[in-house]
């Protein structure tokens, strides 16, 4: 990869001139430098009550007190409201405690970079539509937690991680912060994510970024939480909301999700509008929920998902959009159906995870489905290049436009804006790794360029109707099965994130669905398994993942122990 670009100027990028103060700047930086100063290296536990045991030895764990609503689910909690055990406020009052206590503080996850000012008066004015006879739907009075990458008009700053974008909140709600706010929901924070959706340097630590600092795995703390909605993935698994919307380009709903025994439904591309998201690419990206269990992801997923004359992209899930996707768990939904177990390319990096996998086929077959194994996915990996190439190109003309539209007193207007703030700010923005990949996109042309069209035809044809499609076809499944990734790795800021092997590719470049399980520990740090469909296929994926969810039941929550206790397997 090439290094930074040498010529990016600091010229005329003081904070001042570009809508945050300098008081304010230093202010925030200073809580960043505190909160990134210790805890990266792996075992290490700084800002924590304990010290990591040595490797080998049983790791401590840090005394976590009962919470009253640990692994609570919408239902539960919708039926609490429903009785008046409890209240929007009183859930509101529980997670926020929740927060200061494990993230702020204990074991410091630092998965929540601000919680919302208004949250508890929110959830008041929901406890009055209640008392009035009026609950919007299954979301009504829930907290939920947002990536910072997600727009909210509100109180809170959309900034994914930067503080380019610090100072100035979003003009207007994304759309999945419309849906939510109708749907009754409360947007209890923003979770800290990868910097810039980790588009921004090839050596970046997954859960790091300029304002919120290194998000921890709550299973293991010097574990990384994996991908760009890392945030969203520790907090969710943590209990410091019901569930949370995560986004995805490649991976990066699904490899937190698996990280951190969540389920995690990355949609077909255009069944959620990205509409007010910071993007990286629109071939890609999308929203999804980020759950403890599949309803609660379904639940979540019903009230984010619609067309929306801001995203042209929605224009073709006219006819695919479902009003209730929890209309499709059925505990049964295996029998009968066809598997079909993709191994090449995605398999034999870790002989632990691999074991994991094989027993998750085995459970599929004994609730009754038929496995076909192996189905290959054909031309895996043969379009990854091209994938990155396409993501370049999309990036600097998608972010551009994002960025015209954050309105005039935004600090930064382009990439180049972005880049040029980062060199000028490198203690808050680039201590530990640089920005290569925005480099690389700040060097593209146009979308006209034969060269991006080339590349988006072909990884498009070879991952859906020749890849996904085909295999599909040929064997008349109803759904593939992957692992989902390798168990959590350490953390390391200076080198980057330590992966072994993924299976996120294929469903992200052609854009079709995919869901995340948990499918067992790994000296207890979390393993997953993906089901993938084909375009608009989320309700046959949501009754499988669900029957194989409740029968195997493989979640349990987090202990927050320093470091792995590799004395069990």
């Amino acid at each position: 990869m090439p290094e930074r670009d040498p010529s990016a100027s600091a010229e005329g990028d003081s904070p001042e001139g570009r809508g945050l103060s300098r008081r304010n700047f230093l202010q925030v930086g200073a809580m960043a430098a505190v909160a990134g100063a210790a805890g990266y290296a792996p075992g290490a536990s700084a800002s924590t009550s304990a010290e990591p045991a040595q490797t080998g030895d049983t790791p401590q764990r840090f005394h976590v007190p009962p919470f009253e609503l640990e692994e609570a689910t919408v239902q539960q909690l919708q039926d609490d409201m429903r009785a008046g055990r409890r209240t929007s406020r009183s859930l509101v009052e529980a997670y926020l405690g929740r927060i200061e206590a494990l993230d702020r503080a204990g074991p410091t996850l630092r998965s929540i970079i601000e919680t919302n000012p208004d949250a508890l008066t929110i959830a008041d004015a929901l406890d009055v539509e209640r008392r009035g006879g009026r609950v919007r739907g299954p979301l009504h009075g829930i907290p939920v937690i947002v990536k910072d990458n997600v727009d909210t008009a509100d109180r809170m700053m959309t900034t994914a991680g930067s503080f380019a974008l610090a100072g100035t909140p979003a003009p207007r709600d994304s759309f999945v912060a419309e849906r939510l706010r109708a749907a009754g929901a409360v947007i209890l924070g923003k979770a800290n994510l990868s910097e810039w959706a980790n588009f921004r340097s090839t050596h970046a630590s997954s859960g790091w970024s300029g304002r919120g600092g290194q998000c921890r795995n709550p299973y293991a703390l010097d574990r990384s939480p994996c991908g760009s909605s890392s945030g969203t993935g520790a907090s969710v698994a943590a209990n410091f909301a019901t569930v949370g919307v995560g986004t995805e380009t490649d991976g990066s709903i699904v490899c937190p999700s698996a990280a951190n025994s969540l389920v995690g439904i990355k949609p077909t591309v255009g069944l959620v509008s990205r509409a007010g998201i910071v993007p990286i690419s629109h071939s890609q990206d999308t929203a999804g929920p980020m759950a403890r269990t599949v309803a609660d992801a379904a639940a979540l997923l019903s009230a984010v998902a619609g067309v929306d004359p801001r995203d042209a992209a929605t224009a073709a899930a006219r006819g695919h959009v479902e009003a209730d996707y929890t209309r499709f768990l059925d505990p049964n939904g295996l029998r009968g159906a066809r598997i079909g177990v993709s191994r090449a390319k995605f398999t034999g990096y870790d002989p632990r995870t691999d074991a994991l996998f094989d027993a998750a086929v085995a459970d599929l077959r004994r609730l009754g489905a038929t496995v076909v194994d192996p189905a290959e996915i054909p031309h895996a990996g043969d379009y990854d290049a091209d994938e990155y190439q396409v993501l370049l190109y999309e990036f600097k003309a998608d972010l551009n436009a994002y960025l015209a539209s954050r309105g005039a007193t935004a600090q930064v207007r382009t990439l180049k804006d972005v880049m040029d703030f980062n060199e000028a700010h490198r203690q808050q923005e680039m201590p530990y790794f640089l920005q290569e990949i925005m480099a690389q996109a700040q060097a593209k042309g146009p979308l006209t360029e034969p060269a991006y069209r080339a590349a988006r035809a072909k990884s498009l044809r070879m991952a859906g109707r020749e890849g996904i499609d085909a295999v599909m076809t040929q064997h008349r499944l109803d759904a593939l099965v992957v692992p989902t990734g390798n168990p959590p790795w350490t953390i390391d800021v200076l080198l980057g994130d330590h992966f072994l092997g993924g299976s996120s590719t294929p469903a992200a470049v052609a854009g079709y669905p995919s869901i995340a399980v948990p499918a067992g520990y790994a000296f207890g740090l979390p393993v997953g398994m993906s089901f993938i469909g084909r375009a608009w296929s989320e309700p046959t994926l949501i009754k499988l993942a669900y029957a194989y969810e409740q029968g195997t039941k493989h979640r349990k929550p987090p202990q927050f122990l320093p470091t792995a206790d590799l004395s069990v397997g």
